[in-house]
């Protein structure tokens, strides 16, 4: 058995990490780069895409099923107002991944020389 305790990461930690992920950094990489497992990578992925940040949050190791959210009635405007919060920040976090690469994108064309000839495919033409 290992001797080292279980790290804990914030949960900031994590939606950075899965920002990335989702931007299309490699997964290997960026394991690599922040001392995680790239399966962990994965799980928070994973849970950030089905519950948003707060899948992030969750408790640790192997989970029971789906997670069971408790619904109140229809009629209570509180839940619904939590609801309809929680999904415009999911809506928003994948914006912010759709913004970052599109700047990304941009320097990079706006750093390529310029040639004056038309992009080539090195695609082949057979099939």
């Amino acid at each position: 058995m290992s001797d080292r305790a279980p790290r804990g990461f914030t949960t900031e930690f994590k939606e950075r990490a899965v920002l990335r992920l989702e931007a299309g950094a490699s997964a290997s990489a960026l394991a690599k780069e922040l001392g995680v497992r790239r399966k962990l990578l994965y799980e928070w992925l994973s849970a950030y895409r089905e519950h948003g940040i707060a899948g992030l949050n969750r408790k640790r190791g192997p989970k029971p099923g789906k997670l069971r959210v408790k619904r109140e009635p229809a009629g209570d405007a509180l839940s619904q107002a939590q609801a309809r919060i929680a999904e415009l920040e999911r809506l928003v976090g994948r914006q912010q991944v759709d913004l970052d690469f599109f700047r990304r994108a941009l320097r990079l064309t706006d750093a390529a020389p310029a040639s004056g000839t038309a992009p080539t495919s090195t695609r082949s033409s057979k099939r």
